[in-house]
């Protein structure tokens, strides 16, 4: 098993999803009493927020934040599956730093929340020569596998139909750009683009893929201490 890169705070729980009333909030059952707890992600986690299903929350570290607990994983399945949505940002440059991003030899700096034009990418790589391209990756946190093929994304996104044109439009300058989608659970066997979800965005990304746009899809390694990267994962044959 990789060892985690990403580790849980202590203090994690379990407790039991009742429903999500709000978009960043959901409410829980934990010691008898309901809790509210924060969730980061935004999309809508299709099949996956089940009443009754057992969640993991770990304690805010800010202890003035009015929600004590953030969504970490929920287990409708009985596995962890990770739903923090800051966590693959965190993935790339900790992989990057610690040598399992192969992709990335030969590069030895990150920038996160790098500028360009008028947005910001998730990373920027260079390196000290400046013999290698420029490197732009944009990660995306993955939830959503259907028959066997993990999926994104979970809902219709007008702001990754966005950014697949900014890396279109950095490719053709000559960068090198990637997207990193980082997979937080462990049944799927490839990746590609959820066409049954938003069609529009399936289409960019293999416009994307023919111009020059790398697809890193890693599956993560999850257990209640910690995040690791495992296996990457092939595209679908689909298309």
């Amino acid at each position: 098993m990789s060892e985690p890169l990403i580790f849980y705070p202590q203090g994690c729980r379990r407790a039991v999803f009742l429903r999500r009333y709000k978009r960043f909030t959901v409410e829980a059952m934990l010691d008898g009493e309901v809790v509210g707890v924060h969730t980061n992600n935004t999309g809508s986690m299709l099949g996956l927020l089940r009443e009754g299903h057992e969640i993991y929350i770990s304690p805010a570290q800010n202890p003035k934040r009015k929600l004590k607990w953030t969504l970490e994983a929920v287990m409708p399945f009985g596995e962890m599956i990770g739903v923090n949505t800051a966590v693959p940002n965190n993935m790339l440059q900790l992989a990057f730093e610690s040598g399992q991003l192969p992709e990335t030899s030969g590069y030895t700096t990150i920038k996160r929340e790098a500028k360009v034009g008028n947005s910001r990418l998730d990373g920027l790589f260079t390196d000290d020569s400046g013999k290698l391209p420029k490197l732009w990756v944009e990660c995306k946190n993955v939830t959503l596998v259907e028959d066997d093929v993990a999926c994104f994304p979970d809902a219709q996104t007008e702001r990754g139909r966005k950014h697949l044109v900014e890396l279109m439009d950095l490719a053709a300058k000559g960068d090198r750009v990637a997207l990193f989608f980082f997979v937080q659970r462990n049944d799927g066997d490839c990746f590609g683009p959820a066409d049954f979800i938003d069609p529009e965005y399936a289409e960019l990304f293999y416009k994307a893929l023919d111009v020059g746009v790398e697809c890193w899809a890693y599956e993560a390694v999850i257990n209640e201490q910690g995040i690791g990267i495992g296996r990457k994962l092939p595209l679908a044959a689909c298309r």
